[in-house]
């Protein structure tokens, strides 16, 4: 019956018919659509309250919100994303004896954090942004030392620059030990450097350092070019790929067994001339090559398109206008990467309050899955199984193995198979079957029984006829059941 279901939504569109023109109330919804982890009665009350500029301005500035306290409390338990790299090492090490702590204690804090996070935190957009910037600088949790780097990384270098400069937020991440490490920059040595060292240790030592150091490796330079910066095949070269790799020999780890840190070691350094996009760098520096590049890179003007298109795929369109881009990325230009201004750029544009966008979106495992809990009112106790279901879906948290991150394009997430998860899910959620998650539907629905109530209550706007009458010919009289089939609809995938 189920798939038969699904058949049936899957021959409504996706992307029904928008507006003409946006009214107050689909205004309202749409920012907290865009702008949260999914739109709840409380946000809605905010938004018509402040007005939807203010209340847009207020995540702007997530330090003007009081966070909800009961999160705080709750966070105040994951002891781990406290610790530093040097506490995690010693606590939880990765060859565990007799009374060491579970490494798999590290991730389980981590990721239900994160999704606490996102279903509680009052700083709605600070929490996209962490999200959206952890997905665009990827670090693969499971990837050897990452296992107790990826906590710091992110509590360190990703969330203090969310809505920051994003020179700052680039530097913060190509220093840290868990970049290092996951694109194997911390081992990248010139040739001739490499045989330098090798004659500086004794036979034993130099074994272990050629182990270790195995001349220059370009993964963080490509990577830094293709997905941190300008973008793929986006004026420059692969000599320029082999050029950067230069600069930043040297910018390696220390301590990385006991206490990681950035460290510039100068004899693991390529001091001689180099060239990277056009620009001559002369011989004989140290670490300011690999800073100049970063600067040059935040200056460059496909940055500033590339970057602002990626915040405007996230938050308005799979295929944004190019007027949005150009102005968003006239303001990065302008403010030298001030995040802030250029979202605040976006979200005050014609484009975003398009009625074309409306609905238009649609959500990614881990905003779908937020967005149920919080439309529910779900209670939390254990994320576990909902870990799980994120594996399902096909986006499990901070274990993205490609430092791609996960695509927020439509076609990467409304296969059937995708939407058929999606939709037991919402099935298993209102009916309680999800361990650690309980929720009380009587009291989310306010004893609503009709599905048009139902579907109203859990999308906060008026279904559309043809999902209506798909649920309607399949649920019968049963609260729970229209409700999860609303979860799995095509509408409510949408935001």
């Amino acid at each position: 019956m189920l798939r038969q279901f699904l058949a049936l939504l899957l021959s409504l569109s996706l992307f029904p018919a928008a507006p003409t023109k946006l009214n107050k109330d689909q205004r309202a919804l749409h920012a907290a659509s865009r702008l949260t982890f999914g739109p709840t009665v409380t946000d809605l009350a905010a938004i018509h309250k402040l007005g939807v500029d203010k209340w847009i301005e207020q995540q702007l500035h997530p330090e003007t919100i009081p966070e909800n306290p009961a999160l705080l409390e709750r966070l105040k338990t994951f002891e781990t994303l406290q610790l530093s790299n040097k506490d995690l090492i010693a606590q939880y090490p990765r060859k565990a004896g007799k009374g060491a702590k579970n490494v798999q204690t590290v991730y389980r804090e981590l990721a239900e954090a994160k999704l606490l996070r996102a279903v509680h935190s009052t700083h709605q957009l600070e929490e996209l942004m962490a999200d959206f910037w952890y997905n665009h600088f990827n670090v693969f949790f499971d990837k050897g030392a990452d296992r107790l780097l990826v906590t710091s990384y992110e509590r360190d270098a990703i969330r203090p620059h969310v809505l920051g400069n994003f020179k700052n937020l680039l530097l913060a991440t190509t220093k840290h030990p868990a970049m290092l490490f996951y694109l194997d920059n911390w081992t990248s040595v010139s040739a001739e450097n490499l045989d330098n060292l090798r004659d500086r240790f004794q036979r034993k030592k130099a074994a272990a350092k050629k182990k270790r150091a195995a001349g220059l490796n370009e993964n963080y330079a490509r990577e830094l070019l293709e997905l941190h910066t300008l973008g793929v095949d986006n004026g420059y070269t692969q000599t320029d790929v082999t050029e950067v790799a230069r600069c930043f020999t040297g910018w390696t780890i220390d301590g990385l067994r006991d206490d990681p840190k950035f460290l510039f070691r100068p004899l693991m350094h390529d001091r001689k001339a180099k060239t990277v996009l056009g620009q001559a760098f002369l011989p004989g520096r140290g670490e300011e090559d690999g800073l100049q590049v970063i600067d040059m890179l935040v200056r460059h003007p496909a940055t500033a398109k590339f970057i602002s298109t990626k915040l405007a795929q996230r938050f308005v369109a799979d295929t944004p206008p190019p007027a949005l881009i150009t102005k968003m990325a006239a303001t990065f230009t302008k403010t030298q990467g001030d995040i802030r201004e250029v979202m605040r750029t976006m979200l005050k544009s014609p484009e975003f309050w398009a009625a074309s966008t409306y609905n238009a979106k649609v959500k990614m495992p881990f905003e779908m899955v937020a967005s149920a809990l919080r439309a529910t009112n779900a209670t939390v106790t254990n994320s576990a199984a909902i870990q799980q279901e994120f594996r399902a879906q096909g986006q499990p948290l901070y274990r993205k193995g490609e430092p791609t991150g996960y695509s927020p394009m439509a076609e990467e997430w409304t296969n059937s198979a995708a939407l058929l998860s999606r939709m037991n899910f919402g099935l298993a959620l209102v009916q309680n079957k999800v361990r650690g998650t309980r929720i009380d539907l009587t009291q989310t629905l306010a004893n609503k029984t009709k599905p048009t109530e139902i579907a109203q209550a859990l999308l906060l706007r008026a279904p559309a006829p043809e999902t209506l009458r798909a649920i309607e010919s399949k649920s019968e009289t049963n609260p729970a059941q229209i409700a999860g089939l609303v979860l799995g609809s095509p509408e409510f995938q949408r935001r």
